[in-house]
């Protein structure tokens, strides 16, 4: 694996190997001294297009615990304000030497495009509303720790749909995986041209007792001033995560959310603090799969 742009491009096996080796760096988490010299003396640059707090923090403890060198290039403030373009960018990278590029940006393929100009890893943290694999894999991976299992599971992905690289992602990633998938939402927040495999419903009610994954998506309220919903109300009464909507869900079913979360709105405090849910869990597996990804890029690539 020389890149990671998209949960297509991975096979069973190539992801399970990534969350079988997400497994082995949980344990160094869980130790006194958390590092790993594996990665010492290699550089990994963040470059964030878009402001991403909890990815860009996620990538950085776990390029650190690997040992490696992290440069943080946030592009606010920087030459890209001054109209310096990706492409020029890259070339800056490669002359320092960056051995992996871990890239957000607000255009879809962004990265595939990076990848083509620079001789190190790609890593994909998001690019506009097409992907964001590790999240898909960090979800895969606290799916398995909390189930047991990935083949068989059913996973509801609850909201807005249509502007969720985070559920692009789940989907290529948990149909690779042997999961069954229910996109939950308004009409208007489902897209029509996901993969077949994907069941669709408009009827959280009529899809929960059957979960056993529930999954609740932000609901992008920077795109509220389009009309893909009547109301913020309207829209937490019908596809709102409450205790009332996680009762009917199966006992040993789990609720998850890719942060950040609105609270009140797709998911209600009593439900997002419940022991049923994951969130927590998600942010500390998403260092341990982000130290896998790294690992298994850069580690034998010397």
């Amino acid at each position: 694996m020389k890149h990671l742009l998209s949960t297509a491009d991975l096979d069973a096996a190539t992801a399970i190997e990534i969350l079988d080796t997400a497994a082995e760096m949980a344990s160094v988490s869980g130790r006194e001294i958390k590092k790993l010299p594996t990665l010492r003396g290699r550089t990994v640059v963040n470059l964030f297009y878009e402001d991403s707090t909890r990815t860009r923090i996620s990538f950085e403890a776990a390029a650190k615990r690997l040992s490696a060198d992290v440069i943080n290039f946030s592009a606010k403030g920087s030459s890209v304000e001054k109209g310096e373009s990706l492409k020029d960018t890259a070339w800056t990278l490669q002359a320092m030497g960056a051995d992996a590029v871990v890239i957000r940006h607000p255009a879809s393929g962004a990265p595939h495009r990076l990848a083509n100009w620079v001789t190190g890893s790609v890593l994909n943290a998001g690019d506009g509303t097409h992907e964001h694999p590790t999240q898909a894999l960090l979800d895969a991976y606290t799916m398995r720790s909390r189930m047991g299992r990935l083949d068989g599971l059913h996973v509801a992905i609850v909201g807005d749909v249509l502007h969720s690289r985070v559920a692009r992602s789940n989907v290529l990633l948990l149909n690779t995986l042997g999961a069954k998938v229910t996109l939950v939402g308004p009409p208007t927040l489902i897209p029509t041209d996901l993969n077949t495999s994907v069941q669709l419903n408009y009827d959280l009610d009529a899809v929960l007792p059957q979960a056993d994954v529930v999954m609740m998506l932000r609901v992008q309220r920077e795109r509220m001033t389009d009309s893909y919903f009547p109301s913020a109300r309207e829209y937490s009464r019908r596809y709102g995560l409450d205790g009332a909507r996680l009762r009917r869900m199966p006992s040993h079913a789990i609720v998850m959310h890719p942060g950040p979360m609105n609270r009140g709105m797709e998911i209600t405090p009593e439900v997002a603090d419940s022991p049923r849910s994951t969130i927590v869990e998600q942010v500390t597996n998403g260092v341990s799969v982000r130290m896998a990804c790294l690992y298994l890029l850069l580690g034998g690539a010397r």
